[in-house]
């Protein structure tokens, strides 16, 4: 059997913008992507703990060390800058290595910095 779990987050970033006319996405700090393991492309959910929305995009890379979080295409409507959200990434995983999967949680700081 295969277990879909999570495999980890950025726990409540800050959005920083919005941008419609693009094809979609999800726009982050290269740093948080690296303390997250995320790859770009890599399929997200995105939750708004502002407005209760939740999606399922992608994502790009931001620059290392700008702090971008950046809702692109459809998803710029569900969010607005200043927003918080939490980004989660999944894995499977047969049902022995789901018992000790442990996700990685990246706190951030106001400027979507992670902490240490």
């Amino acid at each position: 059997m295969q277990r879909f779990m999570l495999r980890s987050k950025i726990h409540r970033a800050t959005l920083t913008g919005t941008e419609l006319d693009y094809e979609g996405s999800i726009a982050i700090d290269r740093d948080l992507m690296d303390a997250a393991d995320m790859l770009a492309g890599e399929q997200v959910h995105v939750l708004n703990l502002n407005n209760g929305q939740r999606m399922i995009t992608y994502v790009i890379e931001a620059a290392a060390g700008s702090g971008t979080m950046l809702l692109n295409g459809p998803a710029a409507r569900l969010g607005t800058p200043g927003d918080q959200i939490i980004v989660l990434a999944y894995c499977t995983a047969s049902d022995e290595e789901a018992r000790s999967l442990r996700p990685k949680v990246v706190l951030v700081d106001e400027q979507n910095r992670p902490l240490k």
